[in-house]
């Protein structure tokens, strides 16, 4: 299985539960588990990251992790209009896409493989939302692609100092 990662679980993993200075060995794990092929994040995701500054952005740009982190696979537009129109609606308007962002091509990498890949985020389902305020895991479940948050992620890859 490859875990796709939102950027959320980088950002609020570093902030509140494994600070990079304080918790090395999560990072270092992080890596080790992307070389070895089980997890990824997608490039959309990577930039928006990266967008920023701070500690997280400056570990991210470090030439090795960007390396071993990134997914590299082009999206299929088809597929992520598939998400846009399907997940989140039909006839978006340019406000509102810019509101999804790039979580369409996060669920759409998922889609096209949705049996062998799963999508990390740590947004937390809120059903009544619609249009570009629908949270990734609603509309993950709408378009049937495995999604869970960052503790199922560490139970499910083992990771433990």
């Amino acid at each position: 299985m490859l875990y796709l990662l939102d950027a959320n679980v980088l950002i609020d993993a570093n902030r509140d539960y494994y600070p990079l200075e304080r918790v090395p060995e999560f990072w270092d794990w992080l890596q080790h588990v992307a070389v070895a092929g089980h997890l990824k994040v997608p490039l959309e995701i990577y930039d928006e990251i990266t967008a920023g500054s701070g500690d997280l952005v400056d570990w991210l740009k470090q030439g090795d992790v960007k390396r071993d982190l990134v997914f590299k696979e082009d999206p299929d537009p088809a597929v992520v209009d598939r998400v846009v129109t399907t997940g989140y609606a039909p006839n978006l308007t340019d406000l509102e896409l810019d509101q999804v962002g790039r979580d369409p091509f996060l669920i759409a990498y998922a889609l096209a493989k949705r049996d062998k890949r799963w999508v990390i985020t740590n947004e937390v389902s809120k059903p009544t939302k619609k249009r570009a305020n629908r949270h990734i895991p609603d509309v993950c479940k709408t378009l049937r692609v495995s999604c869970d948050n960052t503790f199922f992620l560490i139970r499910t890859l083992n990771f433990h100092t």
